[in-house]
């Protein structure tokens, strides 16, 4: 639990080094340069293996001859991720974002895991998941710090959407497009979002495949998990 929480709390440091992370935590080698290894000299019993994050500064002294186990490489990762969190504390978004509003998890792709799925993946691994999850996790975490801020939303009146629509509540993306009599046509979710904006938030209209405006429509679609599909619905 603690190293899960390591790996959504630092997004921004990049997938590949996470997912170098995820390999060396299985027991696999690493592909360079995310996480590199040398061992120092002189050769003698207590040789240690230096273990180099992907910033090429945060690193960890490990033995040489120490047991090449999940647990153990749990142990190294930890070691990391630890020292790198200390020294950026503003990675902690997602977690913080996590611990202050409701935010509905993705669904659990464990049991793909060896099976194959088409040309794309082929067979599915255990590092192809962390990513999944996590890669959309971090999305929609994103989508739910802008719902929650007039700031982000750029509102003139401090008015933020989880005002109206508590946890993205009442917003039924999965009715979308149906006809709005606001906008007086068939309307995506995104033009509803916009209207929403320029309207009762007072904020600044966003381009439509924006990054902020994708954020909040992955966000608005996961708190509605698991509502039936019916495009048109009043």
């Amino acid at each position: 639990m603690r190293r899960q929480r390591l790996l959504q709390n630092i997004g921004w440091l990049g997938t590949a080094c996470l997912t170098a992370l995820a390999l060396y935590s299985l027991g696999e080698t690493a592909p360079a340069p995310a996480v590199t290894a040398q061992q120092s000299r002189p050769s003698s019993s207590a040789e240690t293996i230096e273990v180099k994050l992907c910033d090429n500064e945060t690193t960890t002294a490990i033995p040489a001859h120490m047991e090449r186990t999940r647990e153990n490489g749990l142990k190294v990762a930890d070691a990391l991720m630890s020292q790198w969190q200390r020294k950026h504390p503003e990675a902690n978004w997602v977690q913080q974002e996590r611990e202050k509003h409701k935010i509905v998890p993705p669904h659990d792709n464990k049991g793909l895991i060896g099976k194959e799925q088409g040309q794309v993946y082929g067979s599915i691994t255990e590092r192809d998941v962390l990513t999944w999850e996590r890669e959309t996790l971090k999305f929609v975490v994103d989508g739910s710090r802008v719902f929650h801020s007039g700031d982000e939303l750029g509102s003139q009146i401090a008015v933020s959407c989880d005002m109206c629509h508590p946890d993205a509540s009442n917003t039924h993306p999965e009715t979308y497009p149906k006809f709005q009599a606001q906008l007086g046509r068939v309307a995506l979710l995104r033009d509803m979002i916009n209207w929403c904006i320029e309207h009762p938030v007072r904020g600044q209209v966003l381009e439509p495949d924006s990054p902020k405006m994708r954020a909040l429509e992955a966000y608005i679609y996961a708190q509605r998990k698991g509502a039936q599909l019916e495009y048109g619905k009043r």
